[in-house]
């Protein structure tokens, strides 16, 4: 069975984008690289060429997702100059994606947390945290925020819009919508850490 040229040259991505499919709507029981490899209409040989196994083709997806929800944070933090707007769309950043990507998002801190999880995708992984640390830092250094160790900060704030997310994808919000319930988190966040403002 001849490789069309398409999946020679773009194999990788196309196996990502059908697994991510298969998890989002099957779970990850469901993804086997055979049934990838029907799908992707190659060979059931290829694709070895990019994941030795299924276990590479998870951490590979979860790194693939890790990148994805970094930008959306980074790019969110640089859309505005003062720290409470940036923060709402931060958090708001981080609840859309998990809301959009819960099946992936799940995934991502399944493998993350795994023995052998690769050096590559635990370091990626920090990225979230590592940008919430530096907006905190640079408040921080204008005034914005009250003095305190940024990393201890950053924890709390995740795990307050992480809980969100959560409550989110599990229908748990009683009603609430997710935009409300990311701005009333975020909000007395605010006022916890110093600002004296909340986001009008």
């Amino acid at each position: 069975m001849s490789t069309p040229a398409y999946h020679r040259e773009h194999l990788r991505e196309t196996l990502l984008e059908l697994a991510e499919r298969t998890v989002q709507r099957s779970g990850v029981e469901a993804l086997s690289l055979r049934q990838l490899a029907r799908d992707a209409g190659v060979s059931h040989a290829a694709p070895a060429r990019h994941f030795r196994d299924k276990r590479a083709l998870l951490d590979a997806l979860a790194l693939d997702g890790f990148e994805r929800l970094n930008r959306a944070m980074t790019d969110a933090a640089a859309t505005s100059g003062s720290f409470d707007v940036g923060f709402l769309a931060v958090a708001s950043a981080y609840v859309s994606f998990a809301v959009d990507n819960a099946a992936l998002l799940g995934l991502m801190y399944a493998v993350k947390h795994e023995a052998d999880a690769s050096e590559a995708l635990v370091e990626t992984a920090r990225g979230s945290m590592r940008a919430t640390i530096a907006l905190i830092t640079e408040a921080q250094a204008a005034g914005e925020v009250l003095p305190g160790d940024p990393e201890r900060l950053a924890f709390v704030i995740f795990a307050s819009v992480h809980g969100i997310a959560a409550l989110a994808t599990g229908d748990l919000l009683d009603g609430m919508s997710v935009e409300d319930a990311t701005r009333a988190t975020v909000d007395v966040l605010l006022r916890a850490i110093g600002t004296g403002s909340t986001h009008p």
